[in-house]
C-alpha cells in the first residue's frame, strides 16, 4: 500500500472551517430537569411566640471568690523534711501537710522540762524553810524580818516554777509546729517550698495555699439606679429576687446548671463608680467554678406579665434598628422591626413589634432572605 501524500497546512483550512460551522449549527441540549429552579426551599427553625409571665433580669459582670482561703506557713525554724499530701487534692482540717526537722525543738523541750524540775525543787526547799521559820516565830526565836524573808523566798520560788511551766508549754507548742497541719478543709495547691529548704528563719515561710470553694461566692455590682428599682420592687411585692434563683453565665457562654442565691449588698454606694456591691452564693460540688474566674450574673429583679420573649440570636441589629425574621402564612420570609424592653434570662423581652402567634426564625437566618420561600420547622430546645 502506498502512503498517503502529505498535504500542505493551507489545504486543511477549508475542512476545519466546514467542521466548525456544522458544530455551531447543531442544536444545544436542554438543561437537565431539577436544576436551581427545582431545589426545595431552605429549612429554618422557628419558635411561635405567645404572651406569658416572665422574670425581668439584669446582667452584671462578676468575679468568683473562695468562701475561705488560708495560707499555710512554717511557724518554727527548721529544715523541711517532707511533704505529706498530693498537690491539688482535697484535704481535711488538721491533716498533716509538711514535716519539719524537730530534733532541735525536742531538745529545747527537754531543757525546759529540766529547768521546771529544778524550779520545783527550789520551791520545795523554800516551802520547807518557810514552815520552819513560822514555827520559830511562834516561840519568838527569830525576828519578824527573818520570817518575812522566808515567805518572800517561797513566793519567788513559786513564781519561778510558773515561769518554767510556761517555757515548757511554749516548747511543746513549737515541737507540735514541726508537723504542719491544714488549718481549714479545702483544695490545696502546689507546694511553694521543696524538701531540704530552711524555713521559718526570721519569718513565717509560706508553704502552700488552701481554698474552700464549695460553695463559692461571686461578687458583682449594680448601679445605684438599678439597685433602687430592685428595692422599690421588693417593697411593692413585685420582686422575684427572693423566689427566682440567681443564674450564672460562664466565660464560654454556657449557663451554669446550678442556681444560686443572693446573700447581701453593701451598706453604701461606691462614690468612685456609683454602684452597690452585691454577693451571691452558688454550689460547686464538681469544682467547675474556680476562684478568680470572671462570670456574668443574671439577677431577677421583677416579673413581667403578658410578655413576648424571643432568643437573643433571633434579634438582628442594624443602623436602621432591631428586627426579627418571620415566616408568613404563605411560607415566605418577612422582616419585622421590633423594640426590646430588657432581658429575661437568655431571651429578649419584645416591647413593640410582636403581638403573639408569629413564627420567628431563630436558626438558619443566613438562609432566610426577605421574600424567599422557606420550610419552617420547630426549633429544638
Amino acid at each position: 500500500m502506498k502512503p498517503l501524500p502529505s498535504l500542505p497546512p493551507r489545504a486543511w483550512l477549508p475542512a476545519v472551517l466546514l467542521l466548525a460551522s456544522l458544530t455551531a449549527c447543531k442544536p444545544q441540549s436542554a438543561p437537565p430537569p431539577g436544576g436551581m429552579a427545582g431545589m426545595p426551599p431552605p429549612e429554618v427553625e422557628v419558635v411561635t411566640v405567645a404572651p406569658r409571665g416572665v422574670p425581668l433580669t439584669v446582667e452584671a459582670p462578676g468575679r468568683l471568690q473562695a468562701v475561705r482561703a488560708a495560707e499555710v506557713r512554717a511557724r518554727v525554724e527548721g529544715i523541711l523534711e517532707g511533704r505529706a499530701y498530693v498537690e491539688g487534692s482535697e484535704v481535711k482540717a488538721g491533716a498533716l501537710l509538711f514535716r519539719i526537722d524537730g530534733r532541735a525543738l525536742a531538745a529545747n523541750l527537754a531543757s525546759a522540762r529540766a529547768n521546771l524540775a529544778k524550779a520545783q525543787a527550789q520551791a520545795l526547799i523554800a516551802g520547807q524553810n518557810q514552815e520552819r521559820m513560822q514555827a520559830l516565830a511562834g516561840s519568838k526565836a527569830i525576828s519578824r524580818q527573818d520570817l518575812d524573808q522566808a515567805v518572800a523566798a517561797r513566793a519567788q520560788a513559786d513564781a519561778e516554777v510558773a515561769a518554767a511551766q510556761a517555757v515548757v508549754a511554749r516548747a511543746e507548742i513549737d515541737l507540735s509546729y514541726a508537723n504542719v497541719t491544714a488549718p481549714i478543709s479545702g483544695r490545696i495547691g502546689r507546694a511553694l517550698v521543696s524538701e531540704g529548704a530552711l524555713v521559718g528563719k526570721g519569718e513565717a515561710t509560706p508553704l502552700a495555699n488552701i481554698e474552700q470553694y464549695d460553695p463559692i461566692w461571686v461578687n458583682f455590682s449594680q448601679s445605684s439606679a438599678e439597685f433602687l428599682n430592685l428595692r422599690e420592687a421588693q417593697r411593692q411585692g413585685h420582686s422575684v429576687a427572693s423566689k427566682a434563683p440567681v443564674k450564672l453565665v460562664l466565660e464560654n457562654g454556657r449557663e451554669y446548671p446550678h442556681p444560686g442565691k443572693l446573700l447581701f449588698n453593701d451598706l453604701a454606694v461606691d462614690p468612685a463608680t456609683g454602684s452597690v456591691g452585691l454577693r451571691a452564693e452558688f454550689p460547686n460540688h464538681d469544682r467547675t467554678l474556680l476562684p478568680g474566674q470572671f462570670v456574668t450574673v443574671r439577677l431577677p429583679v421583677a416579673k413581667v406579665d403578658n410578655a413576648i420573649v424571643v432568643p437573643q440570636r433571633a434579634v438582628q441589629v442594624s443602623p436602621q434598628g432591631q428586627a426579627v425574621m418571620l415566616v408568613g402564612a404563605d411560607g415566605k420570609v418577612l422582616p419585622q422591626p421590633v423594640k426590646t424592653g430588657g432581658l429575661s434570662g437568655g431571651d429578649w423581652i419584645i416591647s413593640e413589634g410582636l403581638k403573639g402567634g408569629e413564627q420567628v426564625i431563630v436558626n438558619g437566618i443566613q438562609k432566610a432572605r426577605p421574600g424567599s420561600p422557606v420550610k419552617a420547622v420547630p426549633a429544638k430546645p
